[in-house]
């Protein structure tokens, strides 16, 4: 299966939700809350470093939980994010 290449938006959404998920995950290892949430170390730290911009709904949903985090405040500040850069690149 070929994929369609991502655009600047989609990568840029997908660094900041690593980004959030990092924070939210805090002092806790990568190791710990993977496991909690039924994922790899490695597919967690792909999704955290932005390798892996478009992860799952499930695996979103699984680490949500683990960290506490609800799906529509992670989407919320996704949308603000990229409403922003779709702001920046129109002025």
């Amino acid at each position: 299966m070929v994929r369609t290449p991502l655009t600047p938006e989609e990568r840029r959404r997908g660094e900041l939700f690593g980004t959030l998920l990092r924070q939210a995950r805090g002092e806790r290892s990568m190791v710990e809350v993977a496991a909690a949430a039924g994922v790899s170390a490695e597919t967690l730290r792909k999704i955290e470093t932005g390798r892996a911009p478009t992860p799952a709904f499930f695996t979103v949903a699984a680490l949500a939980s683990v960290l506490g985090v609800s799906l529509d405040e992670l989407a919320a500040v996704c949308d603000r994010e990229a409403e922003h850069d779709r702001a920046a690149l129109s002025a």
